[in-house]
């Protein structure tokens, strides 16, 4: 999946002068944390670096930097006090630019960048520029000259969801912007069409929930109760510290029970899937239960 801002960078830069606000660092309390970025146009903003009063004084430098030449840049820092109307009583440091539209491959690499001031431009680069400092938010400005590390994306979760049915999609449609990192599988040949679900067969989908990892979410969610058991026994004997299974507090009975005769740890089996306290077994009302339940994770990690 690519990350969202550097789609909606290329989209704009394919229409219209284009400025990107990135977060380069922060100290205290602040709204959004290094790498969020924000894509601003001459009548339009997509993402956000925490809004607010911040947020709106970066849209005004963004939109007046459009009227330089492409590829001019400036660092700004902002306390986060009573003169922007703010009380988190942090510190930001922001890099805004007029994006090149002739100088933006960068933007579609995944992996981590190196970047160095110049008077006209900021150059980047995918292999490492030595000597550079960690960015802080107060202390003097870098200037040109400066080499710093691009501050890395939001990191999201990889969550590997099995089943594209009524639920699955719906968690699909509601994840947007959420930082979290889908991989979607199913067994019916109807998924081959389905936008970014893998049509698996069921040997595959095991061996894949078996082989998650230590920082990943396991969702199960197929039309098949056997394939759900394969997923679930595969699934706790990976590294995964969640796996999620809908059904019923029955159908976890009988699992844990089969689980259990077979000597499987079930100890990390959330069954039924979604936040405590929120009722209800429409699509949608699971969705966001289970999409809020994932985010508890990130947050306990």
């Amino acid at each position: 999946m690519p990350r969202e801002w550097a789609a909606q960078a290329r989209a704009a830069l394919g229409r219209e002068p284009t400025a990107l606000v990135t977060v380069l660092a922060t100290e205290g309390s602040a709204p959004r944390g290094p790498g969020a970025r924000m894509v601003v146009t001459g009548d339009n903003q997509q993402g956000s670096i925490g809004g607010g009063a911040l947020e709106y004084q970066a849209v005004e430098q963004a939109r007046a930097i459009l009227d330089h030449p492409p590829g001019a840049w400036r660092i700004q820092d902002y306390p986060l006090g009573p003169l922007l109307g703010q009380c988190c009583g942090g510190r930001v440091r922001l890099l805004i630019e007029h994006l090149d539209p002739d100088a933006s491959q960068w933007i579609a690499s995944e992996r981590p960048i190196a970047a160095r001031l110049l008077a006209d431009r900021v150059e980047r680069t995918d292999t490492d520029i030595p000597n550079t400092e960690p960015l802080f938010a107060r202390g003097e400005r870098p200037g040109v000259g400066a080499t710093f590390a691009e501050p890395a994306d939001i990191p999201r979760m990889p969550v590997l969801m099995f089943g594209a049915g009524h639920v699955g999609r719906a968690i699909a449609q509601r994840a947007d912007g959420l930082p979290l990192q889908f991989a979607r599988y199913d067994t019916r040949s109807d998924a081959a069409e389905m936008p970014g679900v893998v049509h698996a067969d069921e040997e595959a989908m095991v061996a894949c929930a078996a082989e998650a990892g230590r920082d990943a979410a396991v969702l199960i969610l197929t039309h098949d109760h056997a394939l759900d058991y394969r997923l679930t026994a595969a699934a706790l004997r990976s590294a995964a510290p969640f796996v999620g299974l809908i059904g019923s507090r029955t159908k976890r009975a009988r699992f844990l029970a089969r689980l259990r005769d077979e000597g499987i740890d079930a100890s990390r089996l959330t069954c039924p899937i979604g936040m405590p306290g929120i009722a209800g077994k429409e699509p949608d009302v699971i969705a966001i239960a289970t999409l809020a339940q994932l985010l508890t994770l990130r947050t306990t990690a």
